[in-house]
């Protein structure tokens, strides 16, 4: 007998008691655990764990809390399967917000109310809901690795209810205010980083890791093959986050000649100092050579669009040149492919503000095609009367 259930009368649940092996004094080992609710719950749950015995994946629990977990979280699975930046932001959530209110708590006895207290108290600290949602995302996560390893029959995240995310508007720039921003932008080092992100809708750190041998400029493409990653002081170079990411933009002409005015500009720069530009060379540095701080674009972009009266980003200029293209009929599928997302669909949502402009268009292209309706007297003298 590997298993059995007993009724609790004290609190009317259903202890669960296993036998999973030996100790090392000889006498059996077992693992309890108590199951509020029906008894075909606790046969369930019974039959779960011995099939888990069976196939060598139960795990006996260690009585862990919920910041142990999270920080084994974060060293066995973040670390193989996230990028540098992404670890940083699940770092600091839970450093700073999960491990303080919810890291003492057992982790077997860490219960859906206890989470759900936590989004409410968040949202009473006037975070933002898409915050505490992010929060909900980075919980569950973890406490899904936790139920795949055995720690946990169930992740309680499933059932709590987080506060819903607003959606964000993008900011972006009208034709006229890029065309300014351009000009205002013209004598920063940064203008060719600038230029190139509103003409392409990559991502910053994307432009940062382009090298010469990205850029064909008679073909009038870039592939996106790395970005550039600076993070506690070190620099490196990672591929792109996804499969989509990785990605072949088509460029504008004016793009190319700009690109390749800008190379042969760079290429006399280096020849002067005896350091000739290479293909494995970056696209975009400082006069060093050496890359540039992404920080560094984002605070110059930002005194640039401050000085306009604006309050946009640097990314936003990724949103910028996705709104430019859609408003001027270029199809979703086509932007989509260029922002690298994984499906036409997250490109219509986050640019869903375009999509009244888009259906005026298409009312109008129809309205071309088709004949005007008849009424009364007139469908009757068309023979459209039966």
């Amino acid at each position: 007998m590997k298993g059995n259930i007993r009724k609790r009368s004290e609190n009317g649940g259903w202890q669960i008691t296993i036998w999973t092996g030996t100790k090392p004094d000889g006498k059996p080992q077992r693992h309890y655990e108590t199951v509020r609710g029906r008894k075909s719950d606790a046969q369930r749950r019974l039959r779960e764990l011995l099939t888990n015995i069976d196939k060598g994946a139960y795990t006996p629990p260690s009585h862990i809390t919920v910041a142990e977990l999270l920080n084994q979280w974060l060293l066995g699975y973040c670390k193989a399967h996230c990028s540098p930046r992404t670890q940083e932001g699940y770092e600091s959530i839970i450093r700073n917000h999960l491990v303080p209110a919810l890291g003492h708590i057992k982790l077997e006895e860490l219960k859906v109310c206890s989470i759900q207290a936590f989004y409410g108290s968040a949202c009473e600290q006037e975070l933002t809901n898409r915050t505490v949602s992010h929060f909900h995302r980075v919980l569950s996560q973890a406490l899904k690795w936790a139920a795949k390893l055995g720690y946990l029959s169930k992740n309680p995240a499933e059932s709590a209810d987080p506060p819903k995310a607003q959606h964000k508007t993008m900011n972006t720039l009208s034709e006229f205010e890029a065309a300014v921003l351009l000009e205002k932008a013209r004598d920063s080092f940064c203008y060719p980083v600038i230029y190139t992100a509103i003409s392409t809708g990559m991502r910053r750190n994307e432009l940062l890791g382009l090298r010469w041998r990205d850029i064909d400029l008679y073909g009038l493409s870039i592939s996106v093959s790395q970005t550039l990653y600076k993070g506690k002081g070190k620099v490196e170079f990672r591929e792109p986050k996804t499969g989509y990411s990785r990605r072949r933009i088509s460029m504008t002409p004016k793009l190319a000649l700009y690109l390749g005015e800008y190379k042969r500009e760079r290429e006399q720069l280096f020849e002067e100092r005896g350091t000739p530009i290479t293909l494995d060379d970056l696209v975009f540095t400082n006069d060093d050579g050496k890359c540039i701080d992404p920080s560094t674009v984002s605070h110059n972009f930002g005194r640039i669009s401050r000085s306009m009266g604006l309050n946009i980003r640097f990314h936003d200029l990724r949103h910028t040149c996705a709104s430019l293209m859609l408003s001027k009929g270029v199809h979703p599928k086509i932007v989509s492919e260029m922002l690298g997302h994984s499906t036409v669909a997250i490109t219509l949502d986050i640019y869903s503000h375009v999509t009244p402009g888009l259906q005026e268009a298409a009312a109008k292209s129809l309205d071309a095609l088709l004949p005007p309706g008849l009424v009364g007297a007139a469908a009757e003298r068309h023979g459209l009367v039966v």
